[in-house]
């Protein structure tokens, strides 16, 4: 078959590696010269321990091992098995923590929970004070800038892939795609993985969709100068990810609220380290639009603090700060919003901040919906 794949994000990247590693021929249109959305703007977390149980959790572990295949044949994915460390600093946040590693499930989740002298051992990098740790063995991390360029190039040498950045697709035809240079694109399937572009084609084809948009902030700093040996994540991770709800945390949340800037930012401490010894460090979540178009520095300072904190010395200078969107399904149930949208078109997006972690699983869960 030929395969049109339209947007060059992590998902639509992942859904053209499915395809052609099945045998089939694939053409991928992206409107910007290069991907700019969430796909790159993001930590290249793949986060596995946080996931919801059922099949979300599913999915995430199929994934993890997925990107662990693609690593070993595509190393400019960077993709390192490093692990990650939620710090706990009070009791609350370490009765949290000894609620979840009780459950059925945490030995398929890869916890085990450290005290201080153990967290320290495992990443030597965090000198600030603290109880101890939930480490989570099956998180992971890829590098979000190269990965979709690494791929590309790996799929260019099949012979069975095309890309062609710089073209908007305008229409859906009988027989494919027509893009904004006026120019046809034949195939037997097209792929939408658009990301947060809803409007246009998307809103033409499928109507509004079950799909809301998120954004974030987030920076990345000067290299470090040591080794960040694991992921981070600080205890405020605890109230957004649905694995560790329960008793702990609602007792957390009722004796332990958020500082001001974090809750009105929906914050949590997030931080992986580059290849090239930076930090990337985040983030925030807002929901309502229209969304800003600057960022505000009140939600960096609370970044700053919590990481120096952790690390027990200043953070490194940020060199970077971006803003990104992502698409969310709002039926948080649903991994990804797939839908057929024409009798030769289906629609793939809203996966949320599930997107890097669980891509490669989408796409094959796609692949076999389909009949590739």
């Amino acid at each position: 078959m030929r395969i049109l794949i339209v947007g060059g994000g992590v998902l639509g990247t992942m859904h053209a590696w499915q395809a052609v590693e099945r045998g089939h021929e694939v053409v991928h249109l992206e409107r910007e010269p290069e991907a700019r959305g969430a796909s790159v703007r993001n930590f290249g977390l793949v986060w596995v321990g946080g996931r919801a149980s059922g099949p979300e959790l599913a999915t995430a572990l199929r994934a993890r091992k997925l990107w662990a295949d693609l690593g070993a044949r595509v190393p400019g994915l960077g993709f390192r098995a490093n692990g990650s460390l939620t710090v706990l600093r009070t009791e609350a946040e370490r009765a949290v923590a000894r609620e979840v590693v009780a459950r059925a499930e945490a030995a398929e989740r890869g916890f085990k929970l450290l005290d201080a002298t153990e967290t320290r051992e495992l990443n030597p990098a965090l000198r600030g004070d603290c109880l101890g740790a939930l480490w989570c063995d099956r998180d992971g991390a890829v590098e979000p800038r190269t990965a979709q360029p690494a791929l590309r190039a790996a799929l260019a040498g099949a012979g069975r892939y095309t890309w062609l950045p710089g073209r908007e697709v305008r229409d859906l035809t009988e027989h494919g795609v027509r893009d904004d240079r006026g120019e046809r694109h034949d195939g037997d399937l097209v792929l939408l993985c658009t990301g947060a572009w809803l409007g246009g084609l998307v809103r033409e084809a499928a109507g509004e969709v079950p799909v809301r948009r998120v954004r974030l902030q987030m920076a990345q700093t000067e290299p470090l100068g040591e080794t960040l040996t694991t992921s981070v994540a600080d205890a405020d991770s605890f109230r957004y990810y649905p694995a560790y709800r329960g008793s702990a945390l609602d007792s957390l949340n009722g004796t332990q609220p958020q500082p001001e800037v974090a809750r009105e930012h929906a914050m949590q401490l997030l931080m992986v380290q580059r290849l090239d010894g930076g930090l990337t460090i985040g983030d925030t979540h807002a929901c309502e639009e229209p969304f800003p178009f600057d960022v505000t520095e009140e939600p960096y300072e609370h970044l700053r603090a919590v990481a120096s904190g952790l690390l027990g010395r200043p953070l490194p200078r940020i060199v970077r700060r971006w803003a990104g969107v992502y698409a969310q399904a709002t039926d948080p149930a649903r991994i990804v919003h797939r839908a057929r949208i024409a009798e030769n078109a289906f629609l793939i997006t809203g996966p949320g901040g599930r997107g890097m972690t669980c891509s490669p699983a989408i796409a094959e869960d796609t692949a076999k919906e389909v009949g590739l």
